[in-house]
Parts: structure tokens; sequence; C-alpha cells
């Protein structure tokens, strides 16, 4: 009889977990989207024939249509294909600037929180410095001083987002370090080190992870911004903010605005959707 409700409850714990992470459909659509923009990224050529860079005049400002799914552009380049190439550029430079916030700013955070003292003090003032700057000013900046490029402008981003990832994991190594594990570890001899790497990184890293995937979507839109400003590659280059500084001249035809905006707004809005989903299972 025992066996039995042993085997009942544990199929019952089984079921919950597997309830618990069932995707939402909005949340499904939204990991649809992102891996299709990641699809593109890594094979733009699978998914068009056309040439980014090379264009046919006489059907240049032709709306969409089955053969032009985005219309073309002026120089009568299929605007589709051009979004697919610069779907590239867009995720390569989010990921750069992910990495460099989460690097940097998670080690300022984690010493910050685990050593206290004088250290902290210091990290401390330093991200309060990097906070009162406008982030996207600060982007602007970084990026006037290193140079006009995406891959700057990506850098430039990164640098701007290590003030809230040193935030988030100095107050969760902080919340770690008060825990009755952590003072059990201490006790037994464990040294500080091995506490720090073994316990306290593995556990305030947690609340990283949907930060960062926050982040890649909030750099993406940066990163497009800047490039709409002309902070990154120049044309015949297809980042997508550059390709909406493009259409902006040509109003009357508005695909050209349209296509390139809706792929943004649409792959931010999808990336921090599943980041409330991470945070929410977490």
């Amino acid at each position: 009889m025992s066996l039995i409700s042993t085997n009942t409850s544990s199929r019952l714990t089984t079921g919950s977990r597997l309830a618990g992470f069932r995707l939402p459909a909005a949340v499904a659509l939204s990991f649809a989207i992102v891996a299709i923009v990641i699809a593109w990224s890594l094979a733009p050529g699978l998914f068009t024939s056309h040439n980014p860079a090379v264009g046919i005049p006489s059907q240049k400002l032709l709306g969409p249509s089955a053969e032009h799914w985005f219309g073309t552009d002026q120089l009568g380049r299929d605007l589709y294909t051009r979004v697919v190439y610069g779907s590239a550029s867009s995720v390569r430079s989010a990921l750069i600037a992910v990495v460099i916030g989460a690097v940097a700013g998670g080690f300022i955070g984690l010493n910050a929180g685990f050593f206290g003292g004088r250290v902290d003090t210091v990290l401390a003032r330093l991200v309060d410095v990097l906070l009162a700057i406008p982030k996207f000013l600060l982007a602007v900046i970084v990026v006037t001083a290193i140079g006009f490029d995406t891959t700057n402008a990506a850098i430039a981003t990164g640098i701007s987002s290590v003030a809230v990832f040193a935030r988030v994991m100095r107050s969760e190594v902080i919340k770690t370090r008060q825990a009755t594990f952590i003072e059990a570890s201490f006790l037994s001899g464990g040294s500080r080190w091995h506490i720090l790497w073994r316990h306290i990184l593995p556990n305030a890293s947690r609340s990283v992870l949907p930060l960062a995937v926050l982040q890649f979507g909030d750099s993406i839109l940066v990163i497009a911004s800047l490039a709409f400003l002309g902070y990154g590659d120049p044309p015949p280059a297809s980042d997508w903010g550059l390709l909406i500084s493009i259409g902006k001249d040509y109003l009357k035809w508005p695909w050209l605005v349209y296509a390139p905006a809706f792929v943004t707004i649409a792959t931010v809005l999808s990336v921090n959707r599943i980041s409330r989903w991470l945070r929410k299972i977490d």
C-alpha cells in the first residue's frame, strides 16, 4: 500500500514539475520569433536567394509582394534579404554587449558583495557614477571615443550595462552570503575562495540569467538606435537601425521603415517576454 502511495506521489510531483515548465502561448511565440531571428543570423543564405548589396534599378521601390516580401528599396534591393542579413550584425553585437556587461558587472558586484567594507564602498560608488549617466548617452560617449562601427557600438553598449549587472549581482551576493549554509560552510573549515566559487557564485548567478536575456533585447534596441544615428557600419551594411534611418528619407514608400522596425520591435518584445517568464519560473 505504501509502495503504491509512494509511486502515486512521485508521479504527482513529476507531473507538477512538468506543468510548471509548460510554456504559455505568448512565451512559445516569443521563442519562435527569437529562434527565427537567430536562424537568420546563422545561415541567412537558407532563407533568401537575393544579394543584400546588389539590386535591380528597374525594380526599385516596389511594394511588398510574393516575390519581394518586404518590398524593394531605392536601389532595387530586396528589403527582406537586407533585413535577414542585418540580423547577423544585430544578434552578434547584442551578444558582445551582454557578455561585456555580464562579465565586468558580475565581477564588480561579486567582489563588492562578498568582501564588503572598503571594497564594497569603492565599487558601489563606481557603480553609482555609472548609473548617474544615462545609458544611451554613455554608449554615445564611448562609441564616439573608440570609433564608429557596429562592433564598437556593441562594446559601448556593453560598457553602459555594466552598472546594472553589478548592482544585481551585488544584491544577490549579499543575500546569499547571509544564508545559513554559507555560515555552515565557514564553520566546517571552508576557505573564502572555496565558498565564493562553490556556493555564492552559483546561487547568486541565478538572477543574472533573466537580466542577461532582458539586456540582450535592450542591447539590440540601443545598437539599432546608434546605427540609426550613424554610429554603426556605413552603407551598404544592412543593420536594422541603418535600414530605418535610410527608409525615413522615403516617406512615400513606408515599407522601407515599417519592415525593419517591425522586426526590431518584435524581436525586442519577444526577448523581454522570455525574460519575464524566466524570472517567474525562477
